[in-house]
């Protein structure tokens, strides 16, 4: 479309009557006018106009041959409009002649513009589903019919059908038909799939289309079979099987043969991409297990791509390997029960899954060399979680047979977790990294799921071949072949409960004898003496072993996430036998936290050591409290005094979010269990409180300069949060002061974090402090006029009575708390209102 003259005032729509004219106008100033507000005047008459009655005349002039593409495509998309939209504007008398007019549109539009065409197949495809199966029976039979392509392709041109001439003319003109049928057709299903329907009429054309199935397949067949033909032909005959099997096409007979064509045109580099696309979608439908002897048929062919499978991963040719994987995957996962299933074909089977082991283990590091082991991952999964389904004299069958694969495959899995040499590994990408990061990760869950197979035999062998490594002193062995069998380890007994194993002792003694020189292993070391944390908890002896290797990496910057999240697995779950170690513990972590680690890793420390402190005698944890936070806050204090500036409010921030993470853990409430002869815990002043009495005062100066910063604020709130949750009864003695900053904190500046907080001073007291709340309530209430006017005794009574009913359901208390407040602004059952706060 060509622009229009730009001294030409754009037209005034909104005043314009429904015309050809005035349309072409609309989608000139739509198109080309600069002024975006005039763009959407035009856009909102244009879209009016197809909502109109007079649509669906104005629609055909526009479809002229003379008009521009952008014209005439917007004349099909009114139709297409028109008549999945405004069907019953219609009369049913008009109903064959506007399928009639849309046939022979789409003829003259056979051989472009391409947009109009689809459109112009898509309005055909609506009124299909609008009258099938009573108005037109036989929809899909009859459109081959008109377009019947009996003879594209053929010397001998083409007979019947829409069109005529002769010679290169009717061959063009033959070729053209036959794609614009096969668009028709592939849009059909999807117009189907994509419309709006009733449940009860969406079944009677799901049915209706399935059998006008008969009048398609043969057609597809006839098309991929010709030795001639034009692959763009057969591409889209391709596409149009993918969408036809979305309705659950049978499988077998006709079927089953155009499923074979399709492994035919895998051979044809042109088609190969649209063939897998075809196949996959084909075989996993998975309505598919109901025609088992077609999916036994299926396994030959798949097998038969076995040696073109080969040859590309020798070549490097990832498009092919990778394509060839997917239909062996698609066949052998989606249907794996069923397979099994057929004993008498179980070599075949077998033969599947090795040729998908094959896939799994394809040459190269992913995601650089090769994208296509990935896609295997899930099919073991499947496989495992199949056999362990049957019954336990048929799981002996199969586990004799599958058992060896899948220790093929853990060989195959650390293989492929190996990292690159580290020139390679500097090379990457930091997206090839972190994909490779993910990979290792889908890795370590596959790993999992092989255990359900394998159980304790497969941690001997995986402690057996590590041993020989470390042993084997007179071969040089490479950092990777020991991180991926520590990497294995870690990723069983992250998930596994290895606390009966007999090979974890022998591990941890292996693993002082790892030379570490290298990052990556180092990081693997670490977090494989995480995931034995609760290992440690029931063998602490055998802690001294590897305490010492966690200690030291502490203190290097590389290994900071590793060594940080492994301290704190090991404080949680071995904190009771940690004393002989809580010097050497808090000395590193001092001087790590200090000028080591990031925000984050700060935060994780700080949980550890709160667990650590957990575990002391309550005359100690004091005195480590102290040593340990004294420096941060007396930095504390210094900034609390200085002016708000940015890299001071940070400094607030992070020390106060060390607080927060300290006493989300340091709970001292269990050491009162199976103790004798100890002073209870409400008899003595819990260390938290005591540091909170002492940093109270520094925290009010804090908030007299920041109370505006909602950050900071938040981070205030946050230390508070942490404690009550932590301290519960303990907290009593900080009640009131910090009921007194709550108030002066939403009075200056009401804020989430100060609400959050206070909802937290009020469900604690309503649980573990039921009877002074209940006289906090009475006493407050009984204030004529408080919190509101609106509200009676009554109701203020009935409010206490629905609270201190409510002790552990914290959303119930919410809402009791919601609905009163609603009462109180006079908005009682306003609930659309009430949902937004």
């Amino acid at each position: 479309m060509e622009p229009p003259d730009s001294s030409v005032q754009s037209p005034d729509l909104v005043s314009l009557e429904l015309t050809v004219e005035n349309v072409e106008k609309a989608l000139q100033q739509l198109y080309y006018d600069p002024d975006m507000e005039h763009k959407n005047v035009a856009q909102k008459w244009l879209t009016q106009a197809q909502t109109s009655r007079q649509a669906w005349q104005f629609c055909w002039p526009l479809l002229s041959p003379d008009k521009l593409p952008e014209i005439q495509f917007f004349g099909a998309s009114t139709l297409h409009t028109k008549i999945s939209c405004h069907w019953a504007d219609l009369p049913t008398d008009q109903h064959q002649t506007l399928r009639m007019q849309l046939l022979s549109h789409i003829s003259h539009f056979s051989s472009g513009p391409k947009m109009v065409l689809t459109r112009l197949c898509v309005a055909l495809a609506s009124l299909a589903l609008h009258t099938m199966p009573q108005g037109w029976p036989r929809a899909v039979a009859d459109m081959v019919r008109v377009y019947q392509p009996e003879k594209v392709g053929d010397q001998g041109g083409s007979q019947g059908g829409v069109g005529g001439g002769g010679g290169a003319e009717e061959e063009v003109n033959a070729h053209a038909h036959c794609l614009a049928l096969l668009e028709l057709l592939t849009v059909l299903p999807e117009e189907f799939q994509s419309c709006r329907l009733p449940q009860a009429r969406r079944a009677q054309l799901r049915e209706a289309l399935a059998g006008e199935w008969t009048a398609v397949c043969p057609l597809l067949r006839q098309l991929l079979q010709r030795q001639e033909g034009n692959s763009q032909v057969k591409e889209r005959a391709l596409r149009c099987l993918s969408s036809w099997v979305g309705l659950d096409v049978p499988l077998h007979g006709e079927s089953e043969g155009l499923l074979q064509d399709c492994f035919a045109a895998l051979s044809d580099p042109e088609l190969f991409d649209t063939a897998v696309e075809t196949i996959v979608s084909s075989i996993s439908q998975p309505d598919c297990q109901r025609y088992t002897d077609a999916l036994v048929n299926l396994m030959p062919l798949v097998l038969g791509l076995h040696d073109q499978l080969k040859a590309a991963a020798r070549d490097g040719d990832m498009e092919t390997s990778h394509g060839i994987c997917r239909i062996a995957v698609a066949l052998g996962e989606t249907h794996s029960r069923t397979l099994l299933e057929q004993v008498e074909h179980w070599q075949g089977y077998l033969a599947l899954v090795n040729m998908i082991l094959f896939c799994t283990g394809i040459p190269g590091h992913y995601p650089v060399n090769e994208t296509t082991s990935s896609l295997t991952l899930t099919f073991w999964y499947t496989l495992q979680d199949d056999i362990l389904s049957f019954e336990e004299d048929k799981q002996v069958v199969y586990l004799q047979v599958y058992r060896p694969v899948y220790f093929q495959l853990v060989d195959v899995l650390l293989h492929k977790a190996h990292f690159p040499s580290e020139q390679d590994y500097t090379s990457w990408s930091s997206d090839d990294k972190e994909q490779f990061r993910i990979y290792r990760v889908d890795i370590s869950d596959t790993l999992m799921y092989v255990y359900e197979i394998l159980g304790a035999e497969l941690l001997s062998n995986l402690y057996d071949r590590l041993g020989r490594l470390l042993m084997d002193t007179e071969r040089p062995t490479a950092w990777q072949d020991t991180e991926a069998l520590l990497f294995g380890f870690q990723a069983i007994a992250e998930t596994i409960d290895v606390n009966y194993s007999d090979v974890i002792p022998g591990l941890i003694g292996l693993i002082p004898r790892i030379s570490i020189s290298n990052i990556q292993l180092a990081d693997t070391v670490m977090y494989t003496i995480g995931s034995l944390a609760e290992w440690l908890a029931d063998h602490p002896m055998m802690l001294g072993n590897v305490l010492p290797m966690v200690l030291q990496g502490l203190v290097k910057a590389e290994l900071s996430v590793s060594s940080v999240s492994t301290l704190k697995r090991i404080c949680r779950e071995c904190r009771h036998d940690l004393a002989p170690y809580i010097h050497d513990i808090m000395t590193v972590s001092q001087v790590s936290v200090t000028i080591r680690f990031t925000n984050s890793q700060c935060m994780w420390l700080m949980q550890g050591l709160g667990f650590l402190l957990s575990a002391l005698p309550m005359e100690e944890i004091l005195g480590s409290l102290t040593t340990l936070l004294t420096p941060h806050i007396q930095r504390l204090d210094t900034l609390a005094h200085q002016e708000p500036s940015p890299t001071a409010k940070l400094s607030i921030i992070h020390i106060l979010g060390m607080l927060s993470s300290l006493f989300t853990t340091l709970d001292i409430s269990r050491q009162d269990e199976g103790s004798e002869g100890t002073t209870p815990a409400q008899a003595r002043p819990n260390p938290v409180v005591v540091v909170l009495q002492q940093v109270f005062t520094l925290i009010q100066t804090i908030l007299s300069k920041w109370l505006s910063d909602s950050e900071v604020v938040e981070a205030v709130c946050g230390v508070f949060e942490r404690s009550v949750k932590t301290l519960l009864n303990d907290f009593a003695p900080m009640v009131q002061q910090l009921s007194e900053m709550l108030g002066q904190i939403y009075s200056a500046f009401p804020q989430a974090s100060a609400l959050d907080l206070t909802r937290q001073v009020l469900f604690c007291l309503n649980r573990h402090c039921p009877v002074l709340l209940a006289q906090w309530l009475k006493e407050g209430l009984r204030v004529p006029g408080f919190p509101s006017a609106q509200v009676s005794m009554e109701q203020k009574d009935t409010f206490s009575q629905q609270l201190l009913r409510e002790q552990t359901n914290k959303r119930r208390v919410k809402e009791i708390v919601k609905e009163f407040s609603l009462l109180c602004r006079g908005m009682q059952g306003t609930t659309g209102y009430s949902a937004d706060y």
